[in-house]
């Protein structure tokens, strides 16, 4: 795609964090910079390391393939490659391209005089990464606890977590996010059906203006939180499904490591009902 000429006054030298003017170039479209080249030997690295680990396995299938963590009795320490080391190792690489690629998402926005909503936003994910593999697994004190790099072992490992707290669903923080990543698949389908049923007008019929987008909602549910709101508002809820769903899971274990029902007997053991 040819460079747009508005785009030439946004390519100027400066607004990196660190190195100055090193790295400070276009490859085509795309930015490079020295987070670039970070995020980009870091992936490589572990991708590569990915596909040597799979194939010191039994099996080449996708489904089946799965680098495991260290066993706990490893605690926190380094393990053997074919023991856990490659888990290591590639947990390593990702979390510095993503926060590399974070750190250049920002670089990108010094240069274009904006807000910094999208590097923001991709740290709320890259937060609930790092408690998985990083955060929950150091404070219970193994590695172990961190969960494979596979696609059924990732699903079983989800599985065997919530029914080792015997039901996760009645962890409240689980419940918060559960509601939060509802809520924002709702509020992102109404709102693009919205869009949709308004610049697809019956044939000889005009596109809507946002006004008959504000007087539907009025009329729908007696407000319209606007144009502009409705972005604000599927950030807010994106971000707090993924905030919450990361703080459900670092509380189960570190701080709590009952059953999750029980944990509701409180509320019929208070002696308003006696």
């Amino acid at each position: 795609m040819s460079l747009l000429s508005f785009e030439r006054k946004y390519r100027v030298r400066g607004g990196t964090l660190i190195g100055g003017d090193l790295f400070d170039f276009w490859i085509g479209p795309f930015y490079v910079g020295f987070f670039g080249i970070v995020t980009a030997i870091s992936a490589i690295l572990g991708t590569s390391l990915i596909f040597y680990a799979a194939s010191l396995g039994p099996t080449w299938n996708p489904w089946l393939i799965s680098i495991n963590p260290p066993d706990v009795s490893y605690g926190l320490g380094f393990a053997p490659l074919a023991e856990g080391g490659f888990w290591q190792v590639i947990t390593i690489c990702a979390v510095v391209a993503f926060v590399s690629w974070a750190l250049r998402e920002v670089e990108i926005c010094r240069k274009l005089g904006m807000g910094y909503h999208v590097p923001i936003a991709f740290s709320v994910a890259i937060f609930a990464y790092v408690t998985l593999v990083v955060i929950r697994p150091f404070l219970m004190g193994a590695w172990g606890h961190g969960f494979p790099y596979g696609i059924f072992s990732h699903l079983d490992w989800v599985s065997n977590v919530g029914y080792q707290y015997v039901n996760f669903h009645y962890n409240p923080v689980h419940m918060i996010a559960v509601t939060f990543f509802f809520v924002t698949t709702f509020a992102l389908a109404l709102h693009g059906a919205l869009i949709l049923s308004a610049v697809n007008p019956q044939k000889g019929e005009e596109v809507k203006t946002p006004e008959y987008e504000d007087t539907f909602f009025r009329d729908f549910i007696g407000y319209s939180v606007g144009t502009i709101g409705i972005h604000r508002l599927g950030l807010f809820l994106a971000l707090s499904a993924g905030f919450w769903s990361a703080i459900c899971i670092v509380i189960a274990g570190p701080l709590y490591d009952g059953s999750w029902p029980e944990l509701w007997d409180y509320w019929r053991n208070m002696p308003i009902w006696s």
